[in-house]
Parts: structure tokens; sequence; C-alpha cells
């Protein structure tokens, strides 16, 4: 869950505590959402963090394919396979 106080900054800070930001990141596996003009335009996370919140999602796609795989048979909505 993202934290407004510490972690939403502007990209001009970013730059300037690029290597703080990083470790930041690092520690906490946390984004932080960059701003420019006061508007959040961007967010920055770290590869490792990253990878985890991508295979999290690919799980819960594969769940819900499942189940809906499952809905559809209850349904009768699918045929046999036969090869």
């Amino acid at each position: 869950m993202l934290n407004i106080s510490r972690d939403i900054h502007s990209l001009l800070s970013f730059k300037r505590n690029t290597l703080e930001f990083i470790e930041q990141m690092k520690h906490t596996g946390k984004p932080v959402v960059l701003t420019v003009n006061g508007k959040a335009e961007l967010v920055v996370q770290d590869a490792e963090s990253y990878q985890k919140l991508l295979d999290a999602l690919e799980r819960l796609e594969t769940i819900a394919g499942i189940k809906q795989g499952l809905e559809d048979v209850e349904a009768g909505r699918s045929s046999r396979f036969h090869h």
C-alpha cells in the first residue's frame, strides 16, 4: 500500500536523489509515484518487486481462467475434446 507522505514525490526530487530513492524502493519493495507540476505522472518500482507483482498477476489470471472453465462446465457451455 502506498504511503502518501512517503511514496509520492516530484520528478525533480527523484532526479536529485535517485540513489536514495532506489535504496528506499529496494528496502520497502514499494513503488514511488512521481509528479510533474503537482500531477501524478509516473510510477517507479524496483525490478524484483515488479517481477513479484507480475507473478502474482499471472497466478490470479490462471485462477480466474480455471474458475471460468468450471463455471462453463457446470452451465453446460462446454464440449468434449476428441483427439
